[in-house]
């Protein structure tokens, strides 16, 4: 278990995706672009089904992950990772799955129906719900819950205090100290995210260390 969840961003290539992650935290705004759940495509507000994904898949398994998205560089992407509480105080949580031609995936698509049924079907509570249900099965054989997602509906806004650790290549993390260093004070306009910096292809135990060291430096 991990008392993180890791947001993962992503550039054609390692130096795209590193000045895309630091234009994200200067922003400290996450977008919300896609529609995602069971209502992705059967809802009346599309935008409503709208979120910012996560994973919390434990840090030194998350290249696992990144293997299986972008496996023709492993190093062109990021992550910024928050604590659960973070997530969850902002309307966050875990995916839940319901198992295509199940009693409860059923039962959740005759709730979607009942919906489209009322006066005003954009109101129905069950497109609350939709964003944080996925029906594995259902548009082909590839099941996901091994990604172990959670989700925020709309767009999340964050300060660099809420960020617990970013995911940064380790041939970057001298350019990003750099930065963040020059932030330091608001004269730059840049934003100084004093975080351990951890590669996610080190094990477990370099990961602990990069945060233990970052602790005894702050």
């Amino acid at each position: 278990m991990s008392p993180e969840v890791i947001h993962i961003t992503r550039g054609l290539d390692a130096s795209q995706s590193y000045v895309n992650l630091i234009q994200i935290l200067d922003s400290g705004f996450l977008e919300a672009r896609n529609p995602f759940g069971a209502a992705r495509q059967d809802c009346p507000d599309p935008a409503s089904q709208r979120a910012v994904c996560f994973t919390e898949v434990p840090i030194h398994l998350v290249s696992r992950i990144i293997q299986r998205r972008l496996p023709q560089d492993p190093a062109a992407w990021n992550g910024i990772a928050f604590n659960k509480r973070f997530v969850v105080e902002r309307g966050g949580g875990p995916i839940m799955y319901a198992y295509d031609g199940t009693p409860h995936a059923e039962a959740l698509q005759a709730m979607m129906q009942s919906a489209w049924a009322c006066p005003d079907p954009a109101a129905h509570p069950v497109w609350k719900l939709t964003p944080f249900v996925d029906r594995p099965g259902r548009h082909g054989t590839y099941y996901w819950e091994w990604e172990r997602e959670w989700r925020i509906v709309g767009d999340m806004h964050f300060l660099p205090a809420d960020v617990a650790y970013l995911i940064i290549p380790e041939q970057y993390h001298q350019a990003a100290t750099h930065h963040f260093m020059n932030a330091i004070g608001g004269k730059s306009g840049h934003k100084a995210y004093l975080r351990p910096m951890i590669d996610a292809t080190w094990s477990l135990e370099r990961c602990r260390q990069a945060i233990r060291e970052n602790r005894l430096r702050l």
